[in-house]
Parts: structure tokens; sequence; C-alpha cells
């Protein structure tokens, strides 16, 4: 085995674990399952997926490009993950009106997971390197009817591992339905449609594509909107391991049965407004509680919570999980309307 293969192979390890411990890690054999990580803390703390949840907010779009909207012109918005270890992620979005009827977006995401330690096919120490992730997006939305939306993403994706690169192109499509009277909103998306255009050797690394259903609702005088995400619905069977609790009567099993892979691809949410300039918002991924599996996890595993406070001009958003005992996730938002700021 040469040094190019250990390399890759050792960083692919390395980042993948992190991913698996991260909020949102879609069941594939992809090494591009970053690109489920929401940017939008409200929607971290939704449970880490959620394509339905309509608000003037354009952290929220990555999930949908059908949620874009005029309403969301001259926004800016800002997002940063602090993970584990030296692994960081950072979001810019910027949204503006495109005619009577719609909107487009361009954003670029960062994600750098630190340094690695390098070694060639003897064991030796090759120096410390930095693997990172580049995505630089831009999309589209129009208004198609009363009430319905749809739109695309269009993803670049450039990935740098030692001296070793790739090249991918991805684009996510989404319709919205939005009855305003009720608060239902009904969405589903294609996501990462598309595939390697330059690899890091022979081996090709597809993009996790994936199908999404999303419910969003509220009812009236209960200032509660719920949500129900369905993901990966491109595969049903999504058996996880189970580690057990080491004591002779509690062996290590795979688990695969119906009421498991059923709640592996479902996400539960609900945000508590008790006014529209303040929410809580929690979140139930049991595809997460499950991944995290083993005698570390604590009860938390799986849950998220997060707050969002709209100000004159500007929201800012958190949001909070803990994957597993001795492991903490914090997430930061903030959105500008520059129209207030240029008037």
């Amino acid at each position: 085995m040469n040094r190019k293969y250990l390399i890759i192979s050792a960083l692919l390890t390395t980042v993948s674990v992190a991913r698996a411990q991260t909020e949102v890690r879609v069941s594939n054999d992809s090494h591009y399952s970053f690109l489920d990580l929401s940017a939008s803390s409200h929607i971290h703390a939704l449970g880490g997926v959620n394509i339905s949840t309509v608000e003037d907010n354009v952290m929220t779009v990555d999930q949908n490009p059908a949620l874009l909207g005029l309403e969301m012109s001259n926004q800016l918005g800002m997002s940063y993950m602090h993970y584990m270890a030296d692994n960081n992620f950072a979001d810019l979005v910027y949204t503006h009106s495109s005619g009577m009827s719609g909107a487009w977006q361009a954003s670029i995401r960062y994600l750098n997971y630190g340094k690695i330690d390098g070694f060639d096919e003897n064991g030796y120490p090759t120096g410390q390197f930095s693997p990172s992730d580049l995505v630089i997006s831009g999309g589209y939305t129009r208004d198609l009817a009363d009430g319905l939306r749809g739109g695309f993403l269009l993803k670049t994706i450039y990935s740098s591992y030692d001296d070793y690169s790739a090249f991918a192109i991805g684009v996510d499509l989404g319709v919205n339905y939005y009855d305003i009277d009720r608060d239902l909103s009904l969405s589903a998306v294609i996501a990462n449609l598309g595939g390697q255009v330059k690899r890091f050797d022979s081996e090709y690394d597809r993009l996790p594509v994936d199908v999404r259903l999303g419910w969003s609702q509220s009812f009236s005088g209960f200032p509660v909107r719920f949500s129900i995400t369905a993901f990966n619905l491109t595969k049903w069977h999504l058996p996880y391991y189970h580690a057990g609790d080491g004591s002779a009567d509690n062996q290590p099993k795979t688990v695969d049965n119906f009421g498991s892979n059923l709640m592996r691809h479902l996400v539960f949410g609900a945000d508590i407004i008790p006014s529209d300039k303040f929410h809580v918002a929690l979140g139930y991924n049991y595809k997460t509680r499950t991944d995290m599996s083993s005698q570390s996890r604590d009860f938390l595993s799986g849950f998220s919570v997060g707050t969002g406070l709209k100000l004159n001009g500007f929201n800012i958003d958190l949001a909070y999980s803990r994957p597993y005992s001795g492991s903490s996730v914090m997430m930061v938002n903030l959105t500008l309307d520059i129209k207030t700021f240029i008037k």
C-alpha cells in the first residue's frame, strides 16, 4: 500500500467518525455526508433535517431551495458551528429578489477538520495536514402558483485532503406549498443529484442523493408549530449496531426491524412561538440517537434545543445538542436585513 492510499484512508476514516457523530449523517457510503449538514441553527435545533419550516430567515433555505422568496430579499446570513476537537464549520449566504415572483441566493460553506498526523506505508510520520471542504452554491426560486414555489440550488464542491483533491457538482430540487391561513407547509426535496468531476484517485465517491418529504403546521390558539420530516427515502433498510451494556445478557447486535427502520427515517420538531419576535425549538432525531448506540450514549443523545430572537434589522439563533456523553455541539446564526440599514 503506498502513501497516497494511507493518507486518504486515514483522513476519510477520521472525518467520517466526526461526521457520524454530527447531528445529520445520512446512512450511505458517501464521503460527502457533510452536504447534509444544515447551515441553520434553527434547523439544527429542530433535529437537523427540516424542509418545511417557513420563516423570514435566509439560513433555512439550504434545506429546501423552495423556502426562498421575495420576502428574504437583501438578507445576509452567517453561521458558525464548533464541534468536538478542532472541527469548525462556517457559512455565508446572501439573497435578493428577481423580478416580481422570483429570488436568487448565493452561498459559501467552509468545513475544516483541524490537523491530522500523516504517515507513510512504513508507519513513519510525514507531518501534519489540515483537511477541508469548500462548497460554493447558487440557486433560484420562483412562485409557480398561489402558495406554491419551486426552486433549485447548484453546488460546486471542492475537497482538499493533504496533497490530494476532488471536485464535484450537485444540485438540490425542491417544491413547497404554504397555506398561510392554516399555517400549513408541505415540501418535497431531491437532494444532492450529481457526482464527481475530479476524483481523489480511481475510486468514485458518490454524492448522498436523497429524497425528503416534510410537513409543518400550527393550530389555532396553540402557539406551537409541529414538524415531521421523512428523509433517506431512497433506502428503507437502515440497520444500526447496538453495542449493548457489556453484560452477558446484553451483547452487541445489529438491529434491523420495521419499527427501527421507520423511526430512523423520521425527524420530529416543535417550535414554541409565544410571539413573532421569539421562539424556542425542540427536536428529536432517532437516527442520531441510534447511530450513537453505545455505552457512551446518554439520555440527551438525539435531542436538540435552540432559541431565536428577532430584533430590528437582524435575527440571532442558537442551537445545542449532545450526540453522546462528553460531547456537545454549539451553533450560532446571525441574519441581517440589509434593507433596514440602508433606508
